[in-house]
């Protein structure tokens, strides 16, 4: 059992209108987990109605979810989560290059708007599937989320430029064995190429340092939020699976604020946190 925080006093940043949170899991009670149980979330089941919760502390209107790694190749749960928050929700699921055009249009409807590409222990889709998973999310319209080990980041940039579909690095590149000129002038390459998205998420994931302020991946977002904030977009990392203990449990306003400071001015900050996900996610223009 884990005590999540779910409310304590609001964040510094002013919330815009939209505030979109693009990288967190959800689950809803009933869904059969994947045998090994990797990637099950520690109990309580982070519902919903928990993450409203988070939600109304935390000032944020829109949510993308993704498909958690404790469901695998099942999307079930994920379109069941979407359709629970409404349409303030998109979703981002597992697909290979297999998946049908009927269960393509049976997601789209459902809410989803990207595949996911997780090339990390526990993760249901690899790299080995990066070129068939991208011809279909392109031909659907989708984004996708691309999560591997950074560190082969210049080895991997060819592969990475030719992507059809438009697509966001996850949780600050995950550069595991340290980061160099080289990542962060690859990095930079692609966001310039047109179609490579940024996403600030999770930086606890991703150090080689430690908290609370993450040293080494706090460079590394001043340097890419002052090269193209219009190219970033921001998650909360909810529910923080990788805690497994109530005390080892972040604060969600800490790491909100904490994201914000990487970037150059409050414009920028607005940009990241509303505008970018808006354009990225096909949220509708708020009114």
């Amino acid at each position: 059992m884990i005590d999540r925080k779910l409310s304590g006093p609001k964040p510094k940043t002013p919330m815009p209108k939209g505030a979109c949170d693009t990288q967190m899991h959800m689950y809803l009670p009933g869904y059969t987990w994947r045998e090994d149980g990797k990637g099950v979330p520690a109990e309580p089941l982070p519902t919903p109605a928990m993450y409203r919760k988070t939600m109304d502390w935390l000032g944020i209107e829109r949510v993308v979810i993704t498909q958690g790694n404790g469901h695998h190749m099942d999307n079930s749960s994920l379109l069941a989560c979407v359709a629970e928050m409404g349409d303030c929700a998109r979703g981002v699921a597992v697909i290979t290059g297999e998946t049908s055009e009927a269960e393509m249009l049976r997601l789209s409807e459902g809410g989803i708007v990207g595949a996911r590409i997780m090339d990390l222990p526990g993760g249901a889709v690899g790299l080995d599937q990066l070129e068939a998973v991208d011809a279909r999310a392109a031909q659907a319209g989708w984004m996708m989320a691309v999560q591997f080990d950074g560190t082969a980041l210049p080895e991997l940039e060819p592969r990475l430029a030719k992507l059809k579909s438009r697509w966001v690095l996850d949780h600050h590149g995950k550069i595991f064995g340290g980061i160099t000129a080289e990542h962060i002038a690859t990095i930079k390459r692609l966001m310039d190429g047109g179609k490579c998205w940024f996403k600030f998420a999770g930086c606890y994931e991703a150090t080689t340092t430690s908290g609370p302020d993450y040293p080494d991946i706090a460079a590394l977002s001043r340097e890419i939020g002052a090269h193209a904030p219009e190219r970033i977009v921001w998650g909360t990392n909810w529910p923080h699976n990788a805690a497994s203990r109530t005390e080892d449990y972040p604060d969600d306003a800490h790491l909100l604020d904490l994201a914000m400071s990487w970037l150059p001015d409050e414009a920028a900050q607005r940009q990241v946190l509303a505008a970018n996900p808006q354009a990225l996610y096909g949220f509708p223009k708020m009114t």
